[in-house]
């Protein structure tokens, strides 16, 4: 790669890009609360719900100070994300809540760059979150999803005009906004009929001493409040 291609790459990766109209945005949002909704759909876009909950706990983990040592993905949309440490404190705790704030934080972050105009940006950033993932995925169902949704960025950033980026970055933030909201009401209706007694939740009340459902309202407050605060974002408004 010589200099000047070099520095197209890096103006790219720095520079802004048109937004799409309005009812492009509004379109993608569409889609991607088609693809959240129905139950069988849903059942297989979880797993990219999957991908940053998990990446979410081995990133906070890693900032924490803890050693991350693996990320398992399941074909049943679960996950399992494993580090050492110590089993109690205040990087466990983070560690703890960072799986289901994860996916609305990122659409949340994901809509302040498309704000900003930063396309290009958002999807190299994805793809190289997805490369660091790979490398701690200790499961060959993990890294094939991995692999697969990391192929989708690369094809979509490296063979297809401004337009279709645009578009296809709008509906990735869309999908991590809408989708984050499902996960927390899945797991209200689990703990209600006594099941996830292991949840993240679960985790937390037995780390702080503190109510199941407490940390279950931090998870719907964070993620009823990114997909508010990322929707007028998206809208413009």
């Amino acid at each position: 790669m010589d200099t000047s291609t070099a520095t197209s790459l890096w103006d790219e990766l720095v520079g802004t890009q048109s937004e799409p109209d309005l009812w492009v945005v509004i379109a993608t949002g569409v889609a991607a609360l088609a693809v959240v909704v129905p139950p069988a759909v849903w059942r297989v876009a979880r797993n990219a719900i999957t991908i940053a909950h998990e990446g979410g706990h081995g990133l906070v983990a890693l900032l924490t100070g803890r050693q991350l040592t693996g990320i398992r993905l399941h074909s049943d949309t679960s996950g399992l994300t494993v580090s050492r440490g110590k089993p109690y404190g205040l990087g466990m705790i983070l560690t703890a809540v960072a799986g289901y704030t994860a996916p609305p934080l990122l659409g949340l972050g994901g809509a302040a760059l498309l704000a900003a105009g930063r396309i290009t940006l958002l999807l190299w950033l994805a793809t190289a979150l997805l490369l660091a993932m790979l490398v701690m995925i200790r499961n060959a169902y993990g890294a094939l999803t991995v692999v697969l949704t990391g192929a989708v960025f690369v094809l979509v950033s490296w063979l297809t005009g401004p337009q279709v980026q645009a578009a296809f970055a709008y509906a990735v933030v869309w999908f991590l906004l809408l989708g984050g909201v499902r996960p927390a009401f899945e797991l209200q209706a689990k703990r209600r009929h006594g099941g996830a007694g292991d949840s993240d939740a679960d985790q937390l009340a037995r780390l702080t001493r503190t109510p199941a459902g407490l940390w279950l309202f931090l998870f719907h407050a964070v993620s009823l409040c990114s997909l508010l605060g990322g929707g007028r974002w998206l809208l413009g408004v």
